[in-house]
């Protein structure tokens, strides 16, 4: 079973204004389960991890959840949370006692829009995340190269919970060499611990959309298998946000390009690693 443990929905008239970017303009429409669905017959997967979009809003978890419930194709859901919010155990609770529940899977907070570094080692967003562990949820990582050490920090004063490295951390494909080298020595430390995965996602978006090869990808890649192994990392679509830069086939083929693995090691990347992070 091939899993893609990271796409997006979203409706317009319920927000996500992070969409008015005019560099985003070929993406900034609705996008549906209906379409969902041709993508993932397009690209041969049979399952998915539906993520916050952006939207921060608490109903869009519930909204979320419902969905998944009736669609087939999600298996789990990454709901938004606010980390530093009162009352966030109860919060959560209420969610995973709701009728649908069972669906949510994890939770991530934009931390890649704070201008602090060092966020996510503030008191009470440690608190934050020791409370997402308790509930039995994964916690992903939206985040800035700059902000890896902060997040390796965390995952090691929290080692109960596992954290989910979206996108790799968002390094600079279109840098070349020295986004490479950038990215390498920040991610290290957070590979490092073991209750962090990573998601091969969001890699053409970081490189250049019109012009990207799968001789960009690749150093990052290999990096990633080199420091965290394929048991620790997950294959990710970012759909629809990776239409700027390719179709949906093309994102997982890239990817299947860009990897030298086979056998248990890519059944891993493809789909064991996020059934096990996520307890699918």
């Amino acid at each position: 079973m091939i899993i893609d443990a990271h796409h997006h929905l979203w409706d317009l008239a319920k927000g996500y204004r992070w969409l008015d970017d005019p560099a985003l303009a070929p993406i900034r429409r609705d996008f549906g389960v209906a379409e969902l669905r041709d993508a993932l017959r397009e690209g041969g997967v049979d399952r998915t991890v539906l993520v916050e979009a952006g939207r921060e809003d608490e109903a869009e978890v519930s909204e979320f959840l419902a969905l998944a419930a009736a669609t087939e194709e999600i298996a789990g859901v990454v709901g938004w949370v606010d980390l530093e919010r009162p009352g966030l155990s109860e919060a959560l609770a209420a969610h995973r006692a709701g009728p649908h529940g069972r669906w949510l899977v994890g939770v991530r907070a934009q931390v890649q829009g704070r201008t602090d570094p060092e966020y996510l080692t503030r008191p009470e967003v440690l608190d934050g995340l020791r409370a997402v562990a308790a509930a039995g949820l994964a916690y992903d990582l939206v985040i800035r190269v700059d902000q890896l050490p902060s997040a390796a920090a965390a995952a090691h004063r929290v080692p109960g919970l596992t954290f989910v490295l979206d996108h790799l951390g968002k390094p600079a494909v279109r840098d070349g060499a020295a986004g490479l080298a950038a990215w390498r020595a920040l991610v290290a430390p957070l590979a490092a611990a073991p209750n962090a995965v990573a998601k091969l996602s969001g890699l053409v978006t970081e490189a250049d959309w019109a012009q990207w090869t799968v001789a960009d990808l690749r150093p990052y890649v290999a990096d990633a298998l080199d420091l965290f192994g394929p048991d620790r990392l997950m294959f990710g679509s970012d759909w629809p946000v990776s239409l700027l830069a390719a179709p949906y086939r093309r994102v997982r083929e890239a990817l299947e390009e860009a990897l030298d693995v086979s056998g248990a090691d890519r059944a891993a990347i493809f789909g064991g690693t996020a059934t096990r992070a996520y307890r699918l």
